[in-house]
């Protein structure tokens, strides 16, 4: 497991290396303020035995990671480095909805440490099924507090197979993207299962993370 993300961290970090070498040779200053946070994802659990997902910051730390026994299980949980839950996904099921939904809740659910009452979910993710309303490219909507309104709160436009995603507010301004890991240098190839999570300032990196664990359900 350890020579599996120090593998996958010292690539991420030497590439990172070699981009800011990019970056200084340009006109304009780019700091990660303005830039937001940059995720590297691995769709590889650190665990042999589980599929999940293995995520990396730009200096090659362990930040988020989720291990699955399960293929497409009805509930996921995102974990931090040192293994504390950080919100669980959990797949709605309601008798005649043909619509794919999901819960996010804070923490671990079911937690025997939480009351029942906190048990409540913070948004709800449905996937797009009519292709006839909407806008064509949007893949998922997001609601908060799981409510029934018709006004989405955040919707996520593109194609995930591609890894070509953001995540746009009801304004349509982009709070996170998802992208092609691109490699300076041309030696080095990291495929669709590694790819980029690029979180805008002010938006939260595990709730887009969590958006990501929804779409790769959704649509892998």
């Amino acid at each position: 497991m350890l020579c599996r993300f120090r593998s996958l961290s010292r690539a991420v970090h030497e590439e990172r290396v070699r981009e800011r070498q990019h970056e200084r040779k340009k006109t304009y200053p780019r700091t990660e303020a303005t830039m937001g946070t940059s995720l590297t994802v691995w769709r590889k659990s650190l665990l042999i035995s589980c599929k999940g997902f293995t995520v990396i910051d730009s200096e090659g730390n362990l930040v988020y990671r989720v291990d699955n026994y399960m293929g497409r299980p009805d509930e996921i949980t995102l974990m931090d480095a040192s293994g504390k839950s950080v919100l669980t996904v959990r797949r709605r099921s309601k008798k005649l909805v043909v619509v794919e939904s999901w819960n996010v809740y804070a923490g671990e659910v079911g937690n025997h440490q939480r009351k029942s009452s906190e048990e409540r979910p913070i948004c709800c993710v449905r996937k797009r099924v009519n292709i006839f309303q909407g806008k064509p490219k949007v893949q998922a909507y997001v609601y908060r507090e799981a409510s029934d309104k018709k006004r989405y709160d955040f919707a996520v436009e593109g194609s995930y197979a591609y890894r070509t995603c953001k995540v746009v507010d009801a304004s349509d301004k982009v709070v996170a993207e998802i992208r092609r890991k691109e490699a300076i240098a041309k030696d080095v190839s990291f495929g669709i299962e590694i790819f980029q999570l690029i979180v805008h300032p002010g938006f939260d990196p595990g709730f887009a993370m969590a958006l990501v664990l929804l779409l790769d359900q959704m649509f892998s």
